[in-house]
């Protein structure tokens, strides 16, 4: 019995195999957004989102789900409030931003519920998203805040 040497897959071949799987593009997603998914993160802060969001669950400093956003946001917490833009029916979560804009707290919608899930840690699709601060990824939470505060608001 002799150890045969197992073959190393090319990073070229595993990046194909991920495109042929659930990913979808940035474009693809945008296509089933919510006509009141506004402001749109674009595809550059949507990335900055994700990963502020994966440092935040690192430290459990995240606030997850429509119920409990909405309860620590009326309890006066701050940070930044992710949306995902394809959530159905719109009713379950659109009276979240004018709660946003009644405290000066800056959110921004992205694309796909199953990514911002998926970024904070959780196998179940998350439609909402409260980051608070923390000293340990405060560079990237600021720069999120920049970013998302200059987005246009919506009339």
């Amino acid at each position: 019995m002799t150890k045969t040497k197992k073959e190393k897959v090319s990073a070229d071949v595993e990046e194909a195999a991920v495109a042929d799987g659930n990913e979808k593009s940035y474009h693809e997603l945008i296509a089933h957004v919510n006509p009141i998914a506004q402001p749109l993160a674009s595809k550059k802060l949507s990335k900055k989102l994700y990963k502020c969001v994966k440092k935040a669950s690192k430290v459990k400093n995240i606030r997850r789900g429509v119920k409990e956003v909405q309860k620590f946001i009326n309890k006066g917490e701050t940070g930044i409030v992710v949306m995902a833009g394809d959530t159905l029916p719109i009713d379950v979560y659109c009276h979240l931003p004018v709660m946003c804009e009644d405290r000066n707290l800056p959110y921004a919608y992205i694309p796909s519920k199953g990514d911002l899930g998926s970024s904070a840690g959780s196998k179940r699709p998350t439609c909402v998203i409260l980051i608070k601060p923390h000293a340990d990824y405060q560079d990237a939470y600021d720069e999120c805040v920049a970013e998302v505060t200059g987005l246009p608001k919506p009339l």
